[in-house]
């Protein structure tokens, strides 16, 4: 969440409301882009939730964290992203000051996405580092608590940054335009505690679990040569569903950072230079993407999900002790 601090003087005549230039076919063409994005992050988003939450197969640690990023990216999809995309193409903010208040405020379930990603890499670096460990302390109820507070820490956070800046007692400052304003240290705690702390942990641990899996690798390989066939045949198959884990990790985190940096890039620019409100607004749509793109990664590398999505389509999920399903043979 980028809170950008203008001075109070200078601000609405730094903002105005440009006329359109685009012919009604690209507008409606915009519009129609727009809903098809929405539908997608949405649809996408809950087809995880769904599977996750039936499946008994799928209750596992890591599937809850999951579940916590699908439940986020589907809460953007479904109020900050028609709000974000609509604010662009009519290059105006026409919701009016309530509207405005709760953009900002349901705008940290972005903050939410990128500690949820953190705490997959915490997950699975736990989980290669010191596997005997993982098993016997994270389950189930301890990632959900984990999720819990996670979500809670950040909506106490964010109401707090909206008001004790004065937000939640000032209208919409310009007309058409929708900011929220934050003094210079607040400014510094946001960067720090919605980019650079999280990114921070992302990048690190990520890059021991690719060091950690190649090592497995190696390991596997050489015992490999060392082993009788039938053997061979099984420890090939775990080292490559461990290559196949990290590739996947890697997509998932590269996409999340291509996403992410322009955004971080404006947040630690945006006090510094005059940035127009249009860029704003593209690298936060940027940024939203990435909900949409999330469940795609997933449905194209695990077919667990593939499969999911097939019994959920037929209407198979309504039958008696569909729950219990092999989802992941």
């Amino acid at each position: 969440m980028n809170l950008s601090e203008f001075n109070q003087s200078d601000r609405c005549k730094n903002f105005s409301c440009p006329l359109r230039s685009v012919s009604p076919a690209v507008y409606i063409l915009l519009y129609v882009c727009s809903a098809a994005v929405i539908l997608l992050t949405v649809c996408g988003n809950l087809f995880i939730i769904i599977s996750v939450f039936h499946f008994k197969q799928l209750h596992t640690p890591t599937n809850m964290l999951v579940l916590s990023l699908a439940m986020s990216d589907f809460f953007v999809g479904i109020s900050a992203m028609p709000l974000m995309l609509i604010w662009t193409i009519e290059s105006c903010w026409i919701f009016g000051r309530v509207f405005c208040g709760t953009y900002w405020l349901i705008s940290c379930l972005l903050v939410i996405s990128t500690y949820t990603i953190a705490q997959i890499a915490v997950d699975r670096y736990i989980a290669l580092s010191n596997p005997f460990l993982y098993m016997n302390i994270v389950s189930v109820r301890i990632t959900c608590t984990v999720i819990f507070v996670n979500w809670c820490a950040v909506l106490v956070y964010t109401i707090a940054i909206l008001y004790f800046n004065g937000n939640f007692k000032k209208s919409v400052m310009c007309p058409g335009e929708c900011f929220v304003y934050v003094n210079e240290v607040w400014s510094v705690i946001d960067i720090v505690a919605s980019f650079i702390f999280p990114l921070s942990v992302i990048i690190i641990l990520y890059i021991r679990v690719f060091v950690i899996a190649k090592k497995h690798a190696t390991a596997i390989r050489e015992l490999n040569n060392h082993t009788r066939p039938k053997t061979q045949k099984i420890t090939s198959h775990s080292m490559k569903s461990e290559r196949k884990a990290a590739k996947v990790l890697g997509i998932l985190v590269s996409i999340f950072l291509v996403c992410l940096l322009p955004y971080f890039i404006y947040s630690l620019l945006g006090n510094v230079i005059e940035i127009q409100t249009t860029t704003f607004q593209e690298v936060s749509i940027l940024f939203f993407l990435n909900s949409t793109i999330n469940p795609f990664i997933y449905a194209l590398f695990y077919p667990w999900f593939r499969k999911c999505i097939t019994i959920i389509i037929t209407l198979q999920i309504f039958q008696i002790d569909s729950a219990l399903i092999n989802v992941l043979s």
